[in-house]
């Protein structure tokens, strides 16, 4: 099992950055592929980003392909988030996620953080 918590929202102007972290513990935390969702108001939870175990894959929507960064620092049990280029419709809930392999993570991840609010005003 693994515990997630993630860190680094706020509130940013259009075109600025942000970066969040996702702290993950538990024993074989190192061994779990890390994803990243969202979820805006009064719309379903979406997927933004994944990234294997050991880094060497990686996954993205295509809203978040040429602005968004995924990934990890192992030694740290760290996932990333870099954000460039922020618009006002990446405004969400941001989640990190967790599960054994890259493809079930993208789907249906068993591990959730809490969340954290990223605001991008216009």
């Amino acid at each position: 099992q693994v515990q997630l918590v993630e860190s680094g929202g706020g509130l940013v102007q259009a075109g600025g950055s942000l970066r969040l972290s996702c702290a993950a513990s538990g024993r074989t935390a190192s061994m779990y592929a890390m994803g990243w969702f969202r979820q805006a108001p009064g719309k379903e939870r979406e997927f933004v980003a994944a990234i294997s175990w050991s880094g060497g894959s990686t996954d993205y929507a295509d809203s978040a392909k040429g602005r968004f960064t995924i990934s990890r620092d192992n030694a740290k049990n760290t996932v990333y988030l870099q954000m460039n280029n922020l618009k006002p419709e990446d405004t969400a809930v941001y989640y990190c996620a967790a599960d054994m392999s890259l493809r079930v993570v993208i789907t249906l991840p068993r591990y959730w953080g809490q969340g954290t609010q990223v605001t991008v005003s216009s």
